[in-house]
């Protein structure tokens, strides 16, 4: 079996391994397509993500799709969810199980993820997927699920005005579902001409462009779009630095929300406590997603999402650490490995 595994920092290697087999609960899935999320490039470029650190060689990847191909549910193409919580511990029993204190994430940790041929995994974590989505929209489905999670925690109004800060693919899938949700206004805030691009064509009212002056607290009130006139009632976050948080904060009017999803890449998250607490701001903070794949099953099923159109680039697993190095460029939106 081939697989791709992380052993250091920019080391990914591609080579063949034991196939693995099902432990009890679990189903074998052949793997048909894996999204490079951001947080894979983290654990690419910094050996880390958050509080986490590389213990042991990994097999990154938790956007994926495939077929089952043993036991009675052989053939099924199914969505992988990439979470198993405990199902036992205080924030499984309160609903909130990404919050699980011993969830087990795929390619995160100790647990090895979807970019190899075929993998064990827990059978009710096995989404079906209908006819009508394709393999890469079925590894899709996870940054749509984190997208979906990031609107339930922003609890925007209805016809209310919102500023996405980061037009990654969450951010863009983000912008879908606030467009379909209703929202009167829409501005996307994005350093990347093409990502600019995207923003527009998938519903964005106004797109603009940070300043090339950093936005931090440092640095003059010029380097920021003028928000002046909009206060919108929710901003999210969606690329992981204190620039993005810094513009978010200033967007949205005083008593508004802000949604921070991005993951920054040293663990600390800074912004000026007289901005928040002077708008008395309300923020929260987006953990994965919480039992949301029926719903983005459901909304991709449906066409009220568009997942394929932002698949850039499909390369095969051999070609993994190649597609790596591409994607830490940033010159497309989604990149798929179809093991």
């Amino acid at each position: 079996m081939r697989t791709a595994r992380l052993h250091g920092t920019a080391d990914l290697r591609v080579g063949d391994e034991p196939a693995p087999e099902a432990g009890e609960g679990e189903t074998l899935v052949r793997v048909t397509a894996v999204g490079i999320c951001g947080s894979d490039l983290h654990w690419y470029e910094d050996g880390a993500i958050g509080d986490a650190k590389l213990e042991r060689p990994l097999v990154p990847g938790h956007e994926g799709a495939g077929e089952i191909v043993a036991g009675p549910r052989r053939g099924e193409r199914v969505a992988i969810d990439p979470a198993i919580p405990c199902e036992t511990c205080q924030a499984c029993r309160d609903g909130r199980r990404n919050l699980c204190y011993s969830i087990l994430f795929s390619g995160h940790g100790v647990t090895d993820g979807m970019m190899r041929e075929v993998m064990p995994w827990p059978s009710h974590r096995l989404h079906p997927l209908p006819d009508t989505v394709s393999d890469a929209s079925g590894a899709m489905l996870e940054p749509l699920g984190v997208a979906l999670w990031a609107l339930d925690l922003g609890q925007v109004p209805f016809g209310g005005t919102v500023a996405v800060v980061g037009c990654g693919p969450v951010g863009l899938l983000l912008i879908q579902l606030l467009r379909a949700a209703g929202v009167s206004r829409l501005i996307a805030v994005e350093p990347l001409p093409h990502r600019r691009e995207a923003a527009a064509k998938w519903g964005a009212d106004e797109v603009l462009a940070p300043s090339p002056v950093s936005a931090s607290a440092l640095a003059p009130a010029a380097a920021l779009p003028d928000f002046s006139s909009y206060g919108v009632d929710v901003a999210f976050e969606m690329a992981g630095n204190d620039d993005a948080v810094h513009i978010a904060m200033e967007s949205v009017r005083p008593g508004g929300r802000v949604v921070l999803g991005g993951i920054p890449g040293s663990d600390t998250t800074t912004f000026r406590a007289s901005l928040a607490r002077g708008k008395e701001l309300t923020i929260a903070m987006v953990r994965r997603m919480n039992e949301v794949y029926p719903r983005a099953i459901d909304l991709a099923a449906r066409g009220v999402v568009a997942l394929d159109p932002l698949v850039t680039s499909r390369v095969p697993l051999a070609d993994a650490p190649a597609a790596f190095a591409a994607a830490q460029r940033r010159t497309g939106l989604k990149v798929i490995i179809t093991p």
